[in-house]
């Protein structure tokens, strides 16, 4: 694939705030030809720079009113087969590996407190090579779309100059 250019940029852009964009509607918001855009979306898809189309769900919407982050103390060497094991559970939403305090941060969803406790003491921490678990009770969740969107992580992550201290 060609490098990634501004264009795909554009392109990500716009499939990450409505990925049931039509082929048409994407080249118009992108100001290129349908055939550009479908060239690019078929490059993009096949380098693996997009991996999938997907939506969101709102938990609550579906019976799952409790969210918590579990952090997991895993024993050495066993990321790989725990994460198996949590691939498996449906209430893991997220699962990330760490370089912290703790090995593993997941992301869970449960019907309410009764079943988090059930998962946390009855299911992940009889997953071999799990050492230890920590459990943060989410009051509020409200995702940061607006940050998440590839052109706002471009123009937020480059270095800023000021020109100098700030006027007195």
């Amino acid at each position: 694939m060609a490098k990634f250019d501004d264009v795909d940029g554009r392109i990500v852009a716009a499939l990450e705030r409505d990925s049931r964009l039509s082929i048409r509607a994407l080249a118009e918001q992108v100001n290129i030809s349908r055939a550009n855009a479908y060239k690019r979306l078929q490059q993009l898809a096949e380098s693996g720079t997009i991996t999938g189309f997907t939506i969101t769900v709102e938990p609550t919407r579906i019976g799952l009113s409790t969210s918590a982050y579990v952090a997991l103390s895993i024993r050495q060497n066993s990321w790989r087969t725990i994460r198996e094991h949590l691939r498996r559970i449906p209430e893991v939403w997220h699962m990330a590996l760490l370089a912290a305090e703790f090995d593993v941060l997941l992301l869970v969803r449960a019907a309410d407190n009764d079943a988090l406790r059930t998962l946390v003491l009855e299911r992940l921490q009889e997953i071999p090579g799990v050492l230890s678990t920590r459990t943060w009770l989410i009051f509020d969740d409200a995702a940061n779309t607006e940050s998440q969107e590839f052109t706002g992580l471009r123009e937020t992550t480059a270095p800023r100059w000021t020109g100098g201290p700030p006027d007195p």
